[in-house]
């Protein structure tokens, strides 16, 4: 079920592929599925939850299969919630049909929107405070209809500090039959007294069979391209969006020259950085930086988990930890002050030589 809505690109959705409200099909996850609705089918679904864990394995696909499933059945005591297997609602049942084109009263989506007035239009690096207010407005003047009052924000990780403060009172403070999803890639990064007022629900990342699934799932374009699929997953490691993102152009070949540069570290190829560098320039190159992104967080990960197996020194996993939230910095200033790409790629290759070396 594919309905993209006409207007600006949705900073949520991958482009081509369905928007997780569209997604009726779901792999993995099983044990939380089970969970959020045992919760509710006793009548103690908490209030808000943080569902965490790798970007693109589907935690916005359930954040939406839990909206979809509450407005079909409002009433937990229901044989429909009590005899239930899972979260499923069928795709003709009106609760799918209204959140595919979202029209609704009573369900509301935060994320980060789309910037007219910047040059060119682009989305905004977070959610501003003003997303919050206008949600908030909205959340209290809407009726519930006698049913629920949902917010999904999607993905809590791009709250800004104003807008987290503003989410909190909200949450704190919300009309009867409320529920607040936040799909969150770090959890730790989210604000203290908001993660201290949700219950959290962890996510892992899929099996290469499931991503494929999920994939294949998708129909076309992206299914029935065989071992190319199960290659770009087996490299995704877990995340869906990432298998897609790979299946692009030249994405895996320009993936696995990334690995390359990033396996030889602490010492650094210049010549090979720089040619890489050079690649990602200009603003027709957003998939490319996308990869190159995501290579650096599978590549920091994987060292870390090596070392922490290994039983390294806490000195040099703080070390990467650092690399890390200086990589962050330098990208958000990137994207945020449009500075030169080829200077973040610089900076993040000496961080991780200097972590590396260390």
């Amino acid at each position: 079920m594919k309905k993209e809505l006409a207007g600006p690109p949705e900073s949520d959705r991958f482009e081509g592929a369905p928007h997780p409200r569209e997604t009726l099909a779901f792999f993995g996850h099983e044990a939380a599925e089970r969970e959020l609705l045992d919760a509710y089918r006793r009548n103690r679904l908490a209030q808000a939850w943080i569902i965490g864990g790798p970007e693109g394995i589907g935690k916005a696909t359930l954040a939406w299969r839990v909206a979809r499933f509450l407005l079909a059945h409002p009433d937990p005591a229901s044989p429909e919630v009590q005899n239930a297997s899972s979260l499923v609602v069928p795709e003709e049942h009106p609760a799918a049909r209204r959140i595919a084109t979202l029209a609704l009263a009573d369900i509301f989506l935060l994320r980060r929107e789309w910037n007219e007035k910047a040059k060119p239009p682009k989305h905004f690096t977070e959610i501003r405070v003003d997303d919050v207010r206008e949600i908030t407005r909205a959340f209290h003047r809407a009726s519930g209809a006698g049913g629920w009052r949902v917010a999904i924000i999607d993905c809590a990780d791009d709250l800004n500090r104003n807008a987290a403060n503003a989410l909190l009172k909200l949450i704190e403070e919300p009309p009867e039959r409320s529920l607040f999803l936040l799909v969150a890639h770090q959890p730790g990064r989210v604000l203290p007294t908001i993660r201290s007022r949700c219950r959290k629900l962890m996510l892992g990342a899929l099996t290469q069979e499931e991503t494929v699934a999920a994939v294949e799932g998708l129909g076309s374009p992206w299914s029935g391209r065989g071992d190319e699929i199960a290659a770009a997953a087996g490299r995704a490691e877990g995340s869906v969006r990432e298998t897609l993102r790979l299946l692009g152009g030249d994405a895996m070949a320009f993936d696995a020259a990334v690995a390359r540069l990033l396996q030889s570290l602490p010492r650094v190829d210049w010549l090979g950085v720089h040619l890489l560098a050079d690649k990602l320039t200009g603003r027709s190159n957003e998939d490319a930086y996308e990869t190159f992104m995501r290579a650096l967080e599978r590549h920091l990960d994987a060292r870390v988990k090596t070392l922490s197996r290994d039983g390294a020194p806490p000195a040099r996993l703080i070390g990467y930890a650092r690399a890390w939230d200086e990589i962050r910095d330098l990208a958000r200033e990137t994207e945020v002050f449009n500075f030169d790409k080829k200077a973040m790629v610089l900076g993040a290759f000496d961080r991780l030589a200097r972590a590396e070396g260390a």
